[in-house]
């Protein structure tokens, strides 16, 4: 059997379905580094949050980038985190953009 990473999947916040997905890995840019991006969207709604986390400590220091350390839970603490900022996902307009910390927070 293959195991193979994850890169989406549904969370469960108070009854409600979200659906989150990796966008963007770490990568180095003009301006540095910049984290992993995942978007989140509340199932059979329009409006998108994403959560921008920070730069792995390993890259800055010029490691090897590695996995992308991203799952359910992480996901899950990253949806509360938006609502609680005041993401309303049965809204309409451009998608929020949230910094959160490593463990999506």
């Amino acid at each position: 059997m293959v195991h193979t990473r994850s890169l989406a999947g549904v969370v469960e916040i108070d009854g409600l379905k979200f659906d989150w997905e990796l966008q963007r890995e770490p990568q180095c840019t003009a301006d540095g580094w910049k984290g992993m991006v995942v978007s989140l969207r509340q199932t059979g709604s329009q409006r998108e949050a994403l959560l921008e986390f920070p730069t792995p400590k390993r890259l800055l220091k010029g490691l090897p980038k590695g996995r992308s350390q991203l799952n359910d839970v992480i996901a899950a603490r990253g949806v509360r985190a938006a609502l609680l900022a005041g993401w309303n996902p049965a809204s309409r307009g451009k998608p929020m953009v949230f910094m959160v910390d490593a463990n999506g927070d």
